[in-house]
C-alpha cells in the first residue's frame, strides 16, 4: 500500500512538473532591453529619470532591462547581440561623437531588424552625426529646437489604430512640450501636442523603419514626475515592446 502511495505522489509530482514546464515554455520570454543612459543638462535629473524608465518596464512584466551609464557599450557588436531593443535616453555633454565602429553597430543592429527606442533629449546627441538624427527620424537641434515654460498641456492621441496607442484617449501631463524638432525623413506621428511656443502642432511620439528595424521616438519625460503619468508610462512599455518585436501583446 506505501509503495502504491509512493508510487502515486511520484507520478503526480512528475506531472506537476511536466505541466509546469510547458505552461512556461507557452510563455514568451522576456524581450531583453539595454537603457543607456547618464550625463545629462542640469535641468534633467538624469538618475530619477532612468530608474522610471527602468521601472516602468520591469513592471510591465515583458522586459528583462540592463542598464549601462557609456554609449561607448555601443563600439562591441557582441554586446548588443544579447538585446532585443536598445532604450537610449542619454544626451551626454561630454560625449559628444562615438566612433566609427560604434556608429556602425547601432546602425546595423536596427537595421538587421531590431527596436531602437529613444526619449526626451536623447535625440540631441552626436550632434555631428547627421545619421543618427535619420535614425530618430526627428532631432533636437540646439538653438533651432526648443520649448515653453514647463506646464500641464493637452497631448492628443492622433493615431488610435497602431499597436502602440491602440485604445489610449487624449490625455494630460505635466511636462515640456518639446517643439521644432528637425528632419525630413517620413514618420508615422501616434500622438503630438499644441505649442505655445512654436504656435504649431508638433509631434510628441511617432515612429519609422530602418532598414528591417523600428524606431519609437518618446519626447515626453522631463523628469520622474513626468515620467509617472499613465499615458506616458503606457506609452514607454507599449513603445518599447514594438520596437523590439513590432507587436504590443
Amino acid at each position: 500500500m506505501r509503495r502504491l502511495a509512493l508510487v502515486l505522489v511520484l507520478a503526480c509530482t512528475v506531472a506537476f512538473g511536466l505541466s509546469f514546464a510547458a505552461d512556461a515554455a507557452r510563455e514568451p520570454a522576456l524581450i531583453r532591453a539595454l537603457l543607456i543612459t547618464g550625463d545629462d543638462v542640469s535641468a534633467h535629473p538624469w538618475r530619477e529619470m532612468s530608474e522610471s524608465t527602468r521601472q516602468t518596464l520591469v513592471e510591465s512584466k515583458r522586459f528583462d532591462v540592463k542598464v549601462c551609464e557609456d554609449p561607448h557599450i555601443l563600439e562591441s557588436a557582441t554586446a548588443l547581440k544579447a538585446y532585443d531593443v536598445i532604450v537610449f535616453t542619454i544626451y551626454s555633454r561630454q560625449i559628444t561623437s562615438l566612433p566609427g565602429e560604434a556608429q556602425e553597430n547601432l546602425l546595423n543592429f536596427v537595421k538587421n531588424g531590431k527596436g531602437f527606442f529613444v526619449q526626451h533629449l536623447a535625440s540631441a546627441s552626436f550632434p555631428k552625426w547627421e545619421e543618427f538624427g535619420k535614425l530618430c527620424g526627428r532631432k533636437w537641434v540646439m538653438g533651432t529646437s526648443g520649448h515653453g515654460p514647463r506646464s500641464v498641456f493637452k497631448a492628443n492621441v492622433v493615431n488610435k489604430e497602431h499597436p502602440i496607442t491602440a485604445g489610449m484617449e487624449d490625455f494630460t501631463t505635466d511636462d515640456e512640450l518639446y517643439a521644432k524638432l528637425q528632419g525630413s525623413g517620413e514618420i508615422n506621428v501616434l500622438v503630438s501636442a499644441d505649442s505655445d511656443w512654436s504656435k504649431k502642432t508638433e509631434p510628441l511620439l511617432f515612429t519609422l523603419n530602418y532598414g528591417k528595424g523600428r524606431v519609437v521616438h518618446n519626447a515626453f519625460g522631463h523628469d520622474g514626475k513626468a515620467l509617472s503619468t499613465p499615458s506616458v508610462k503606457k506609452i514607454i512599455a507599449r513603445g518599447a515592446e514594438w520596437a523590439a518585436t513590432g507587436k504590443v501583446r
